[in-house]
């Protein structure tokens, strides 16, 4: 089911997500509705917190940058509890966008490699390295979790310049090709 997705100015999108049993009720059909929600929206990861969730539980998919990234044609995750155990020192910067917030991009400074411990779809424990866009997506998506918008991250400049496309988006004037919901 395509379910709308929370937008600047929702209350849900500032709180820690909460960690979640593995025994969660209706695990599957939410991480259906996730996968049904990010491709209708045509997103590339989708957070609970997005859909008024407040668990720490993301998806990503990158088959559809494969082209021009290579290394994401089989990057697809479903990943519950993740915890970062290691990141680098060295950053990149990448201009990065959000369902969340529709119609705005900024360059944002992330580190260049994390080390993520998580639970799959099939609640087996996973650890793996990750690099380039695949470690940026999945930063990206951790920091929903964290209550951390990809703008928080952005120079106090930039900031300002967005506070009123940031202000419409709060107050339902957002342009989304999508159903949004603020509460």
């Amino acid at each position: 089911m395509i379910l709308p997705i929370y937008v600047y100015g929702s209350s849900v999108l500032r709180k820690r997500a909460e960690e979640i049993p593995l025994d969660y009720p209706g695990l599957q059909q939410l991480v259906a509705d996730m996968w049904e929600t990010m491709n209708h929206a045509d997103g590339v990861g989708l957070a609970a917190p997005q859909l008024g969730k407040p668990i720490r539980l993301f998806v990503v998919d990158g088959a559809c940058l494969g082209k021009d990234h290579p290394d994401l044609k089989d990057f697809k995750r479903v990943m519950i509890n993740p915890k970062i155990l290691e990141e680098s020192t060295s950053n990149r910067s990448y201009s990065e966008g959000c369902l969340s917030l529709p119609d705005i991009h900024v360059d944002i400074n992330r580190p260049d490699w994390i080390v993520v411990e998580y639970f799959d779809e099939f609640l087996e424990k996973k650890s793996e390295r990750l690099t380039g866009f695949a470690c940026r997506m999945v930063q990206h998506e951790y920091d929903h979790l964290e209550g951390v918008l990809f703008t928080d991250k952005a120079p106090a400049i930039r900031r300002k310049m967005l506070q009123s496309k940031l202000q419409s988006i709060s107050k339902g004037k957002g342009k989304a090709a999508y159903r949004t919901v603020v509460d």
